[in-house]
């Protein structure tokens, strides 16, 4: 029984942990000029955890935090940005008015100590 309750405190620690780097991420684009659209938007292929926007590029972004910043770009792999290319697919079909707008997959790593490291078409 401890251990099942110890598992349930983890996930509960990397969902808060997961929220707060969202949460620094959005901060860090509004105050680079991005209008944040939506946050943990989920589809029938996956999450996106921000979708922003600034003039007319709209951004999918995942936001990676992680102990070292090896660590958070070892996170990314080539099956997160299909996922996240599905998912922007379903949220652009059901918004009509961005369809027009240039299209990016970031990334924004969070690492402790530092600040957010956005990448542009960084999936």
């Amino acid at each position: 029984m401890q251990d099942s309750t110890s598992k349930l405190e983890e996930r509960r620690r990397r969902y808060r942990s997961g929220h707060t780097a969202e949460w620094i991420a959005a901060a860090y684009l509004m105050a680079k000029g991005y209008r944040i659209l939506d946050r943990r938007w989920k589809s029938p292929s996956g999450e996106i955890d921000l979708i922003a926007v600034r003039s007319r590029r709209i951004a999918f972004i995942e936001v990676k935090r992680r102990k070292t910043d090896e660590d958070a770009e070892a996170a990314i792999g080539g099956t997160q940005r299909r996922r996240i290319e599905s998912a922007a697919g379903h949220w652009l079909a059901r918004r009509s008015k961005y369809q027009t707008f240039d299209i990016g997959f970031d990334v924004i790593f969070i690492v402790a100590g530092r600040w957010p490291r956005h990448i542009e078409n960084g999936l």
